[in-house]
């Protein structure tokens, strides 16, 4: 299908003034998309799916206008963005979804944590294909390279069937210092890099181990240090086509 027929939406965990999104939304919008842009007023990094208290009040917004782009910011998550546009909050709801930039990598299985990851897959949930789109970087040299990035992506996701999501890692780099685009499997839990601390007053703390040596070979960590653009295709919750909890705790109560 054409882009100019396609309205995206497209959102964040970082904020909707975070430059990642700046940059994202103006590239869709030259490709000839409809870009619809609803992300958080303030960083909600990590919130994952969260939509607490979106029922039975007013969601506060803000709107500014930037290189012919709205960009309108809600008092909420990412996951809350995602289901207020497909609603129809702002209009006609997306026919896509598109997630990010994000500052900083979404990589291994903590992914279901990133806010940006969870947009993408809150839209798969209600029908919606989606990708989210990340920066090796905490500090960005390259957006522009992202961008093009998920411009590709969002363009091969059109045809694919509805609720297919991609999350993509992209070094930052120019674009002709890319190694490639791998498909890549996520990172085991064993890789993180989270550990628990104590603070200096005694209370629990958690913090960052820096970087690991031998990442496990073709995961998303290992191939986004060598420089390779990372895709790895995620479902989100699907249940399991089989019985056997069930008819266990049946015979368990004596009603099996």
């Amino acid at each position: 299908m054409p882009a100019e027929q396609l309205r995206v939406l497209i959102t964040n965990d970082d904020g909707y003034l975070a430059p990642g999104i700046r940059a994202l939304a103006p590239a869709i919008a030259e490709l000839g998309y409809d870009v619809l842009v609803v992300a958080p007023l303030l960083d909600e990094s990590g919130v994952g799916s969260a939509r607490a208290g979106m029922v039975g009040r007013p969601i506060r917004t803000e709107s500014d206008v930037e290189n012919g782009v709205t960009f309108t910011g809600i008092e909420g998550t990412p996951a809350l963005a995602v289901t207020l546009a497909n609603v129809g909050a702002f209009g006609q709801a997306p026919d896509l979804v598109l997630s990010g930039i994000n500052r900083g990598h979404n990589i291994g299985v903590p992914i279901f944590h990133s806010g940006t990851v969870a947009a993408a897959l809150t839209a798969a949930g209600q029908g919606t294909s989606a990708v989210a789109v990340s920066i090796d970087s905490e500090d960005p040299g390259h957006w522009s390279t992202a961008a093009t990035i998920a411009g590709e992506a969002l363009g091969w996701i059109a045809d694919e069937p509805a609720g297919t999501v991609l999350t993509i890692n992209v070094p930052d780099r120019p674009l002709d210092r890319l190694s490639g685009v791998r498909h890549a499997s996520l990172a085991p839990i064993k890789r993180s890099r989270i550990v628990g601390a104590t603070a200096p007053t005694g209370e629990p703390m958690i913090e960052l181990e820096p970087p690991r040596a031998n990442p496990v070979p073709d995961s998303d960590e290992a191939l986004l240090a060598a420089g390779f653009v990372t895709v790895t295709p995620i479902v989100g919750i699907r249940e399991v086509k089989d019985d056997t909890a069930a008819t266990a705790l049946a015979k368990r109560l004596g009603s099996g």
